[in-house]
């Protein structure tokens, strides 16, 4: 569907200042709104919201529905009273530049552990009752997330297809044993699923209220170690005795990578899940607006036709296009959910057919300015080549920043780019690019914060390919200066993107 034309920034919550190391659900979340509103965008873009595992993606998360519990912010199980200030009392010194995931898990975890305790025996008849009300609503994908979880604790975090028979493949006595042994850790799971969706909730009322939309990213793979797979093995392409990944998911040679992306992520068993009448995928996309506005497709071309790599390969470039039923499973979703607020990520190698798919559902691509400036006019990312119906980023989280892009980039994309522009603007290159996104005919802008800061190299959130070192860049409380949300503000009135009755 075609949106009206505005603007946002994309941050994922992990940036967020806080004293725990990591970005939280907490005060500096609400500031951040405030930014938005005073600098009238009206769209917040944040990266998929799951609990990782190794290498911290949010793209291989242990569960395409649940929380990141990591985001749940202490401060306020304080003012529930379910923490004391002494349980703060020895907390380490974290780096506030980036986040040290093997540092902050083990603190926060501590943390929410001490408040599930005193959950148990101090919540109110009322907060009883919530909480019982959340594990019977959420019980379609809670229940086999907080057994996989507390599973994968008592089996020193291994993969599950490595678990005893029994429990890899989901017998019912044996799962019925392990329910009873694990019902303190069952318990926690859902606990801290509660707690997270509980202020997730609260902080996307606030946004709302004040305009502002939420626009989350759904990965089109889950993680092969993850309660998806596990729970329901017969909609994902795996070795029927090992459980291993018989095809794996990524994308060929491109941009990005001369050996293409080998993201290891099972394909789907598509023929299942059309007997099956997409169930899986309606309730995920179900699942999703609970706590978003606008749902994000991540690489929507694998709806048309997606690259299967066979077991074994360490790199994707013997895979194969495999066609996927996209048109049947979008009128699915539209005939049981009605019309949805999508946008397609429809970057790397998109073809007529991937396009009409797009097209037909009026779902807006993307473009990406920092991909426009390589070749000749006919470059699709050039604005003047673009259609309203599109959303168009400076860069997304998989390119460097602006300034990062512009400082590595080659001579001949750097006259290009200034030719394009005429001129380069003194107080930095990272403002060109954000005017050029906000003046263009896409209906919808997003500026990721990063670029908004100015800041180079040092702020880049993923490398792809690369297993290690992302997504761990953080900013500080008082980057979001009034000077700059001011700025941002005259540019979005400028060019017509401002909240209606605004734009006086």
């Amino acid at each position: 569907m075609p949106f009206r034309r505005s603007s946002g920034v994309l941050l994922h919550p992990t940036s967020f200042p806080s004293r725990y190391g990591i970005g939280d659900l907490g005060l500096e979340a609400y500031k951040f709104i405030d930014f938005l509103e005073k600098s009238y965008q009206q769209y917040w873009q944040v990266l998929p919201l799951g609990p990782t595992g190794y290498g911290n993606s949010p793209y291989m998360s242990y569960s395409a529905i649940a929380g990141n519990h990591l985001l749940i912010s202490p401060d306020k199980l304080l003012d529930e009273g379910l923490l004391t200030e002494s349980d703060f009392a020895n907390l380490p010194d974290f780096d506030t530049h980036k986040v040290d995931f093997d540092k902050v898990a083990p603190t926060k975890i501590q943390l929410l552990k001490k408040a599930c305790e005193n959950f148990k025996t101090k919540a109110s008849s009322i907060q009883q009752k919530e909480f019982a009300g959340f594990c019977e609503t959420k019980a379609y994908w809670l229940d086999d997330y907080a057994l996989f979880m507390a599973l994968k604790d008592s089996q020193d975090s291994a993969s599950w297809h490595t678990w005893e028979p029994e429990l890899a493949k989901r017998e019912p006595e044996a799962l019925e044993q392990v329910q009873r042994q694990l019902t303190e850790e069952i318990f926690y799971y859902k606990f801290i699923q509660y707690e997270f969706f509980r202020q997730w909730s609260d902080l996307k009322s606030y946004a709302n209220m004040r305009g502002i939309d939420i626009i989350g990213d759904i990965p089109i793979y889950v993680a092969h170690d993850s309660a998806d797979v596990w729970a329901n093995p017969d909609i994902f392409c795996l070795d029927e005795e090992t459980g291993e990944v018989a095809l794996m998911a990524g994308v060929p040679p491109d941009y990005f990578s001369a050996t293409g992306q080998l993201w290891g992520n099972p394909v789907y068993n598509w023929e299942k899940l059309q007997q099956q009448d997409f169930k899986w995928w309606v309730q995920r996309f179900e699942a999703m607006l609970d706590y978003v506005d606008v749902i994000r497709i991540d690489h929507f071309r694998g709806f048309e036709a997606f690259w299967a790599v066979p077991q074994g390969e360490e790199t994707a470039i013997n895979g194969e296009w495999v066609t996927a039923p996209g048109e049947e499973l979008f009128d699915t979703i539209r005939q049981k959910l009605g019309k949805l607020p999508v946008l397609a990520e429809d970057l790397g190698i998109i073809t007529p057919e991937v396009e009409a798919l797009r097209d037909k559902y009026e779902f807006p691509g993307m473009k990406v300015l920092q991909f426009a400036f390589g070749s000749d006019p006919g470059n699709p990312f050039l604005p003047f080549n673009y259609a309203r119906n599109f959303v168009v980023y400076t860069g997304t989280h998989d390119n460097d920043t602006t300034v990062g892009w512009f400082n590595t980039a080659n001579d001949y994309e750097k006259q290009n780019l200034s030719l394009y522009l005429g001129c380069i603007d003194p107080q930095g290159i990272h403002w060109d690019l954000i005017r050029l996104a906000l003046s263009s005919i896409a209906n919808q802008a997003i500026i990721p914060l990063q670029d908004i800061l100015g800041l180079g190299n040092e702020a880049r959130m993923n490398f792809p390919s690369v297993a290690e070192g992302n997504w761990e860049w953080r900013y500080h409380s008082a980057g979001l200066s009034d000077e700059l949300s001011d700025r941002l503000k005259v540019l979005t009135k400028l060019y017509g993107r401002a909240p209606q009755g605004k734009h006086d």
